[in-house]
């Protein structure tokens, strides 16, 4: 049987019917409301469509107390400590319902299905309003004391750098997100108000969206070399709306890589788009359930669980 899959944003909600080879087959988007729950719900009964699911996977922004699935996400401030795997639980009973953080679920959906796809190893990055990531090792999800492993937006990039959200000083976050980076470009006369905006002026050759992205860029090469070096990486795969940006971001990142990665094993890393785009997030999330034995560990939770330890 086919899962629910739910990605949750503070700008897009979206969610999907995922077939057990992964292929998405019905999905839906829409704005993020105040109250998202009710139209969180109302996604998963619309691409359902009364359809017998085996299970719900879903991503979400961070904090959240994993594996028990209760969000905080910073840009949603009306899901303080909300108990979203609860909730799917009560509408779905007796089906495995997993909760991981969004960036974890599309590095997954890029390694079972996308840009990763035959690799042992993938550090899936996303950089877009902040820049989150995940990681597989040994061809299973490395989790961490609090499922926030391969978090590599909060690397010191640069240790006199800006203050970034954290608190912290230099992370990459504080200088590749899109928000920061047009704040940046704009603080030295760009008029881009936003990351498609900047590519475009960048790609016409404007100076400060070119030096924008290219700042952007190299601190994203240099944070992906010091984890292929720590982790003996060989792909990185890149999405979210930055990326789309082109060479302007694209070639100073892959000269840092370059530049830095200079050891025989972590000179070899491949960094790559993201291959599924706006899917890799659901696809992930759903690999939770179909593909728990590489994605999740926390332990049996549900009847396709039972099926994967030899119960009936």
């Amino acid at each position: 049987m086919p899962v629910l899959a739910l990605d949750v944003g503070g700008t897009k909600l979206a969610a999907a019917l995922v077939d057990d080879d992964g292929v998405v087959l019905r999905s839906a988007r829409r704005t993020t409301p105040a109250e998202p729950w009710p139209a969180c719900l109302a996604l998963l009964e619309e691409v359902a469509d009364g359809v017998d699911v085996d299970g719900v996977g879903a991503g979400c922004g961070g904090p959240m107390r994993w594996p028990d699935g209760v969000v905080s996400p910073l840009n949603m401030p009306s899901w303080t400590a909300f108990p979203l795997r609860e909730r799917l639980s009560a509408r779905w009973p007796g089906r495995p319902v997993r909760v991981h953080n969004d960036a974890v679920c599309a590095a997954v959906g890029e390694h079972w299905r996308g840009a990763g796809q035959g690799e042992r190893d993938l550090l899936g990055v996303v950089v877009s309003t902040g820049v989150g990531a995940g990681l597989v090792l040994g061809g299973r999800v490395l989790d961490g004391a609090t499922g926030s492993a391969g978090h590599v937006g909060h690397v010191v990039v640069e240790p006199d750098g800006p203050v970034c959200g954290c608190g912290g000083r230099g992370c990459l976050e504080a200088i590749a997100r899109g928000p920061a980076v047009v704040a940046w470009a704009r603080e030295r006369g760009c008029a881009a108000t936003d990351g498609r905006e900047l590519a475009g002026l960048a790609a016409d050759g404007d100076r400060v969206a070119v030096q924008a992205l290219a700042r952007a860029g190299r601190a994203l090469g240099v944070a992906f070399a010091s984890a292929a070096a720590l982790l003996d990486l060989r792909r990185v795969a890149v999405g979210g709306g930055l990326s789309q940006a082109g060479p302007p971001l694209w070639t100073p990142m892959r000269e840092a890589v370059a530049l830095h990665a200079r050891l025989p094993f972590p000179e070899r890393l491949s960094v790559v788009p993201a291959g599924l785009g706006q899917e890799a997030g659901l696809v992930g999330a759903a690999a939770l359930v179909l593909a728990g034995d590489r994605y999740w560990s926390p332990g049996d939770d549900g009847p396709r669980a039972a099926r994967a330890a030899g119960g009936c």
